[in-house]
């Protein structure tokens, strides 16, 4: 579908077969990033791996980061950290378990998978009031708000410096905020560099970047470019991907009560979850897949071509915006049947899969821009997954029916629950 957004010709990939073109046999034309005036201002001129543009600096900095800091080694020497935290997370549960009190379900995850992410990254568990006043999480919040907001500036270039939406000010602020944040961040790690016996994202920034390993100048300005990735994407996803999965069990008891089935058989009652167990549970993985395809957490993902091509017998200027439309294609009648519906059996016997080499389902991507961080993700929402399922059976409150469960959504970059999941836990594993 072509449209015009301002003075940008858009085209929407809403296929399966459309993506792939895209993603797969055009990737080396659609690989870019367009502008964008949020990033401008948070991403310190958009050298952010996420929204930087294609080229070499980019290039550089995706492998910097696969090498570094994203491998399996890496990812799995936070292990001990993750189960940690997660028996944390638990044993909160468990005591409010024994008053029956209603949770807040969806604010438990995202506290966990904010502790975590502040562990890895940043070394340490980060207070609210550390960032600013209005707490981390509601200036994260409001960045993700503000980044998916229509900015004049990206769609008619020269009202951007007019600011008639107020929002470049408002960026500014908040720039301004993280900056300061991540300047004190980056010191304690260069003051305490030497002593430290584990080291975290920072630390590993910190040795490439006195070692000039980088295949390009590597400074701090980079490195506070990466920690703003990891903190605002990886705070945002894993956590809403879980919420997501966590609302379609709770609206289908028999679906719950099967995966529970399962974790009894692999795991017994007698303990959590291990992440050893994850490999083994087959059921659990296409509980996974479903919620993934059923809420696209990022529905909407831009790339800019790089040069003139022909798609389709569709001629696409350079410069053009593709837009690739998530939403749809994991909804696609064409590929699933009763598409709306949360049924994990339909990948009985399915060999696709989530990491981008199938395109009728790319929670992550595909393609050069696909998510780099998408193995860690992927333990992450099993693992929370599992352990919430295994831990405690789960009633919804006030005598809510599993069928009047919301499925509101909220606006943003990152498609979130509108309403936070509330219910009631109630510990099931042998004291």
């Amino acid at each position: 579908m072509y449209v015009r957004l301002g003075l940008v010709p858009t085209i929407v990939a809403s296929s399966a077969d459309a993506a792939e073109k895209v993603l797969r046999t055009y990737d080396h034309i659609f690989a870019s990033r367009p502008h964008n005036e949020a990033c401008q201002y948070l991403a310190y001129g958009q050298k952010n791996l996420i929204f930087a543009k294609y080229g070499p600096y980019w290039r550089n900095m995706r492998k910097l980061c696969t090498l570094h800091l994203l491998t399996n080694q890496k990812i799995n020497s936070f292990q001990s950290m993750r189960r940690q935290q997660v028996e944390l997370m638990i044993k909160s549960l468990k005591n409010e378990a024994r008053n029956r009190l209603v949770v807040d379900v969806s604010a438990k995850i995202a506290s966990l998978n904010v502790d975590l992410t502040c562990l890895m990254v940043l070394g340490k568990k980060y207070m609210d009031e550390d960032l600013d006043k209005k707490g981390f999480k509601a200036l994260v919040q409001e960045v993700v708000h503000l980044a998916a907001t229509p900015n004049l500036g990206d769609f008619f270039p020269y009202l951007g410096v007019i600011d008639l939406q107020g929002l470049t000010r408002r960026l500014k602020d908040l720039a301004k905020v993280f900056d300061k944040f991540l300047e004190k961040i980056i010191d304690e790690h260069a003051q305490s560099h030497d002593q430290k016996q584990s080291k975290d994202f920072v630390d590993t920034m910190l040795d490439i970047m006195q070692s000039g390993e980088a295949e390009f100048h590597l400074d701090r300005i980079h490195i506070k470019a990466i920690l703003f990735d990891m903190l605002v994407a990886a705070m945002g996803s894993s956590s809403t991907a879980v919420e997501w999965i966590l609302t379609e069990l709770l609206r289908h008891p028999h679906v719950i009560k099967k995966l529970q089935k399962e974790l009894e058989e692999v795991v017994g009652l007698e303990r959590m979850v291990n992440e050893s167990d994850l490999e083994k549970l087959k059921y659990l993985d296409m509980v996974v897949k479903e919620g993934m395809r059923l809420h696209s957490v990022v529905p909407l993902v831009p790339h800019e071509a790089m040069e003139d091509c022909v798609l389709d017998s569709f001629n696409i200027q350079k410069g053009s915006r593709i837009m690739i439309n998530y939403y749809a294609i994991h909804r696609d009648p064409n590929i699933w049947p009763e598409p709306d519906k949360f049924l994990p059996e339909r990948f009985v016997g399915s060999s696709i899969d989530i990491r981008g080499r199938d395109f009728q389902l790319l929670p992550f991507g595909s393609g050069r821009r696909s998510c780099p961080a998408m193995q860690l993700a992927i333990v992450n929402v099993r693992l929370f997954v599992a352990q919430l399922v295994h831990c405690f059976d789960w009633e919804l409150p006030n005598g809510m029916q599993p069928c009047d469960l919301d499925l509101d959504e909220s606006f943003g970059i990152v498609t979130c629950r509108e309403n936070h999941l509330m219910a009631i836990p109630t510990y099931r594993l042998y004291e």
